[in-house]
């Protein structure tokens, strides 16, 4: 298993912070974070599939 810069909370609330921020690009919203709109999007997918019924 690979190591993490950053936290499974800090992960979950930034999810959680975009979809909460309706029309906020999820590049500015990454901005705000500090970190790369590409990360962001893939947490994003990532939390999409975890969450969605098998």
């Amino acid at each position: 298993m690979g190591t993490y810069k950053y936290s499974a909370e800090f992960r979950a609330d930034a999810v959680a912070l975009f979809r909460s921020s309706p029309g906020r690009a999820i590049s500015a919203v990454a901005k705000d974070l500090g970190v790369s709109h590409e990360t962001l999007r893939q947490w994003i997918k990532a939390a999409d599939k975890a969450e969605s019924p098998r």
